[in-house]
């Protein structure tokens, strides 16, 4: 396992996710407990990128439930199709928000936020299990490059759900 992460400045975008990424599959490889996992994952995407928040959302009991994350306080229960994360859950889709503010329904857990990206991770029989929620505190931060990585990314953990 590695015991530090190294995340080289004034690196594009997608030279930052191909760096991070070796060094993530390493930090989880070989670890079976899914809660350690995602929490070192989660770390090493918010010391890399900076985000504001970087977590994930369990589905349990027709709800989503706080899991590992790394940033301020967050909203402990989401309801399906309420707000963002909500909305992906519901609809089995990625969504990036330019402008949490123009999205209907947004639940404002941190008044920081102003973009987001939201993707959802799968089980085995093709149901919505985790949600994966990073946001930023700067309008337009995600496109096209976050989805695939961070898709990417948190499907590395897919085989411990």
């Amino acid at each position: 396992m590695a015991e530090e992460l190294i995340v080289t400045s004034n690196l594009s975008k997608e030279k930052k996710y191909q760096e991070l990424y070796p060094q993530i599959f390493a930090l989880i490889q070989g670890e079976d407990d899914l809660i350690a996992s995602l929490s070192n994952m989660l770390s090493a995407l918010k010391y890399g990128f900076g985000w504001l928040w970087v977590g994930v959302y369990f589905v349990k009991n027709s709800e989503l439930v706080l899991g590992p994350f790394q940033g301020p306080i967050a909203c402990a229960r989401i309801q399906l199709g309420r707000g963002v994360s909500g909305t992906s859950w519901h609809n089995k889709e990625t969504i990036i928000v330019d402008n949490v503010d123009k999205f209907p329904d947004h639940i404002i857990c941190n008044a920081a936020s102003k973009s987001e990206i939201v993707i959802p991770v799968f089980d085995s029989q093709g149901e919505v299990a985790m949600i994966l929620d990073v946001d930023s505190d700067m309008l337009n931060d995600f496109d096209k490059i976050d989805k695939e990585y961070l898709t990417k990314i948190i499907n590395l953990i897919a085989p411990l759900l």
